[in-house]
């Protein structure tokens, strides 16, 4: 229960994060459709945190992109922490 609801959050988020930069190829940033303001609300905190450390010269759209690296990045370091902690579940019964 420790190690799978955060992983499932930080998955949630990378995947709506694919999401957003999907449908931001084809939708205005403003568009109505509900699925993408979805996706901008859930992935917008971290969205912003992404520009602030990154220069000024990538273009906007490119921001998601950039996001989901970070979040892959705080997935791997959760679960090697997770595992060198021993809470990450087995697949096998420990005898």
């Amino acid at each position: 229960m420790l190690f799978h609801l955060p992983n499932y959050a930080l998955s949630a988020v990378l995947y709506s994060m694919f999401g957003r930069f999907a449908l931001g190829l084809f939708l205005p940033p403003q568009s109505p459709n509900y699925i993408y303001r979805w996706f901008r609300l859930l992935t917008e905190p971290f969205v912003r945190a992404t520009a602030f450390v990154t220069p000024s010269f990538v273009r906007p759209v490119c921001l998601p992109l950039i996001a989901m690296f970070w979040l892959t990045v705080i997935r791997l370091v959760f679960f090697g922490v997770m595992y060198n902690l021993g809470l990450v579940p087995t697949l096998a019964p420990q005898s």
